[in-house]
């Protein structure tokens, strides 16, 4: 497929893409993904932490994502997640209590996934297999589910290492190259988050939906998806500081914000979906593809 073609067929895979987005109800699967987004989160936060932070530390771990949440939702926010944090649960229990609390931990950290890619089913319109034994199915969704909490622990772990790695070495340079030319390895810094928001949705876009969906479309709608992404996490950051949205709700204003920004980013994460599908359907005739296999 040449670029060109893409390019000049873009605004109708746009228009298209829209149109799509309007008619699956966006904002009513991006609501059901920030409920669940609520419940999964003190799961999802207490895996995290024990995923990476046995690796590269609990404390710094916790000082880098509550940076990120800071400067998505704001320093209230972010203190309220960090309330989360600290609440491990050190306490002594039984092995059988053990075994429930973890069970209990994954099914709720897996929640938010679970729900995202019955979004993506209907996005491209999957058909279940009447012949599926739904209780495997379940297990069977719910252990991919898990698989991306992994590879969210994977990619950050990478991120901070790499992090790492280029601030100590701007440290050592700094004092021997000019400003102007310093200031690029903070851009390098930006195009590696970009590139890590990227894998993720493309994970996402390849193996959350009941079906097989292509390299070659799923290439594309991340990168747009990873684009409008990052846009839209600088223009809501704005937003929710100087809108303050959440201020009028008092004492669970943190839990609005946290439902808001998992909303309006579903949004995005939801229109980079239908671009992949749209794409796949007008390049890659696969249309017909829409029975669940397990």
């Amino acid at each position: 497929m040449q670029a060109k073609t893409i390019l000049k067929d873009f605004p109708k895979l746009l228009k298209k893409t829209g149109i799509n987005w309007i008619d699956s109800s966006p904002f009513e699967l991006s609501a059901i993904v920030a409920y669940y987004a609520i419940l999964s989160l003190p799961a999802l936060i207490v895996i995290i932490l024990n995923l990476v932070g046995n690796i590269w530390g609990r404390e710094i771990v916790q000082g880098e994502l509550l940076d990120e949440i800071t400067k998505a939702v704001g320093i209230q926010t972010a203190e309220s997640i960090r309330v989360m944090m600290l609440d491990r649960g050190d306490e002594s229990v039984s092995i059988f209590t053990t075994i429930i609390g973890v069970g209990t931990l994954i099914y709720g950290a897996t929640g938010v996934f679970y729900q995202l890619q019955a979004a993506f089913d209907k996005i491209w319109k999957v058909k279940e297999n009447p012949k599926t034994n739904e209780f495997l199915k379940i297990i069977f969704d719910r252990l991919k589910s898990f698989g991306f909490i992994l590879i969210i622990g994977f990619l950050l772990l990478i991120s901070f290492i790499l992090t790492a790695l280029i601030s100590s070495f701007s440290r050592r340079i700094e004092k021997f190259v000019p400003d102007n030319l310093f200031e690029y390895i903070y851009v390098v810094d930006f195009l590696m988050s970009i590139l890590f928001i990227y894998i993720l949705f493309a994970a996402m876009f390849k193996y959350l939906p009941s079906k097989k969906v292509r390299w070659r479309a799923v290439k594309v709608g991340a990168a747009l998806t990873a684009i409008l992404f990052v846009i839209g996490k600088y223009v809501l950051a704005w937003y929710f500081s100087e809108m303050e949205p959440a201020s009028t709700y008092g004492a669970a204003g943190s839990v609005i914000l946290i439902m808001l920004w998992v909303s309006y980013s579903s949004l995005i994460l939801f229109f980079g979906a239908h671009f992949t599908k749209v794409y796949a359907d007008m390049y890659l005739n696969n249309k017909d593809e829409e029975i669940v296999t397990l």
